[in-house]
């Protein structure tokens, strides 16, 4: 594995590990952790792309890099849906105005979950 890709995947890790924390405490902060869930799966996006020697841009949206690593992994298309609505996640809920609800922090810790396991898949590491 690519030095930099490891980079990228440590990076992801512990984004994981903050929003699975957060949703296992008593205090749960549903804003930080749909955005932490975002952040995860843009690290390993990036990961995955910088792996196969894919030039990526500056971007927190999902979708972008999710077309860019089809070519690679054309399966991963039917994550579609799942990228566009973690990619709200990378702003939405930083500023005031809106907050997340539990059912969407739920929903985007399943979605980390599920993307994180098939990139982690596609790398040859432990899910």
């Amino acid at each position: 594995m690519k030095p930099l890709t490891r980079e990228w995947l440590e990076k992801a890790e512990g984004d994981f590990l903050v929003a699975s924390q957060i949703m296992r405490s008593s205090r749960r902060v549903h804003d930080a952790a749909c955005f932490h869930c975002q952040q995860t799966i843009e690290k390993y996006f990036k990961a995955r792309l910088c792996q196969a020697g894919v030039a990526f841009p500056k971007t927190h949206d999902l979708v972008v890099l999710l077309h860019l690593v089809l070519p690679a992994e054309p399966l991963w298309k039917s994550y579609e849906p799942a990228a566009k609505r973690l990619t709200e996640y990378a702003v939405s809920f930083r500023y005031p105005g809106d907050k997340a609800t539990q059912a969407e922090a739920k929903l985007a810790l399943k979605y980390c979950r599920s993307l994180r396991g098939e990139v982690r898949r596609s790398l040859g590491m432990k899910v």
